[in-house]
């Protein structure tokens, strides 16, 4: 069932033509399941285009991506090296390269590196404010991987981590930070809640035997209640950035695909259904692109970047 619900992709496509070799270490960036790059990117797309630098600072958009990339392989690295014990007692993550032992401690360390040498190239392809944003995110993305052992709720620290590019796209654009940029931040901290507490619901059996702590396992009950609470809460904030940017109804309006397509995740969510949650959960990627969409716009009806 496990191997349904989460394809180990080490047999399959791309990753297959690849030397055994190297596999582990496309597996241990998660290369090979790129929903993650595309969530950790979405959000500095999202500030491009509604600062109005999508057409102008097309190559920023590239960048982001890039650098998406490389970041979320650098931080799914050191995730496993710090959660590789954890991993192990864990059904979904036992067979990850680290908890198995196919890639040494010290190979990691190598491969984080250059992962993480990536990711400076892109720094240095942005502005002065937007440089510091994106350097002051490392205190928080090296905490993320033991708040599952001190708090229920690691999500909301995931939030934190995974929104950042927000704060780091606008700056990009205008050279500023911005109360429209600042919304757009905080209600994707609500969005990245909602969408890893559906993705937590997959392990929460495991993670209950592990002592693995989550807000699936803190809503209970109350998990579909809770996620469109978090829903909800994403699309207020989501509404009042676009509104800040252009205060007409039509820019609203404009939100609106990006909020059904939010709602349904929610509304429909099967909890005690893992390959549901897992479902769900990558769908994400497209409510990325609706929201894209919308500030593309607003952002670009408004002429907000100058």
């Amino acid at each position: 069932m496990n191997d349904r619900i989460v394809p180990d992709t080490e047999q399959r496509g791309l990753v297959a033509a690849l030397p055994a070799s190297v596999r582990p270490f496309v597996l241990l960036a998660r290369l090979d399941r790129p929903i993650g790059a595309w969530l950790l990117y979405w959000p500095g797309a999202w500030a491009v285009a509604l600062a109005g630098g999508a057409v102008r600072r097309w190559d920023l958009l590239l960048w982001l991506a890039l650098g998406a990339v490389a970041m979320r392989g650098a931080g799914c690295v050191y995730n496993d090296m710090v959660d590789r014990d954890l991993d192990a007692r864990v059904a979904r993550t036992r067979d990850r390269p680290l908890a198995s032992g196919a890639v040494s401690l010290r190979a990691a360390w190598v491969w984080l590196v250059a992962l993480s040498l990536i990711g400076l190239v892109v720094l240095v392809q942005l502005n002065r404010t937007a440089q510091i944003v994106a350097l002051a995110s490392l205190g928080a993305v090296a905490a993320y991987p033991f708040m599952k052992r001190i708090t229920w709720w690691p999500q909301a620290w995931l939030g934190i981590v995974f929104s950042w590019a927000a704060l780091v796209g606008w700056p990009a654009v205008t050279g500023r930070m911005e109360a429209a940029g600042l919304l757009l931040y905080a209600g994707t901290m609500a969005w990245v809640v909602a969408y890893d507490t559906i993705y937590a619901l997959q392990d929460v059996e495991d993670d209950a035997l592990a002592g693995v702590r989550s807000s699936a396992r803190a809503l209970g009950g109350h998990v579909r209640a809770g996620v469109i609470t978090f829903q909800l809460l994403a699309i207020g904030l989501w509404a009042a950035a676009l509104w800040r940017v252009r205060p007409d109804p039509l820019a609203l309006a404009a939100l609106l695909p990006a909020a059904l397509h939010l709602l349904w995740q929610g509304v429909g969510l099967r909890p005690h259904d893992p390959a549901d949650a897992l479902r769900r959960f990558r769908a994400n990627r497209f409510t990325g692109l609706l929201l894209f969409l919308a500030c593309l716009v607003v952002g670009g009806s408004a002429g907000y970047g100058g």
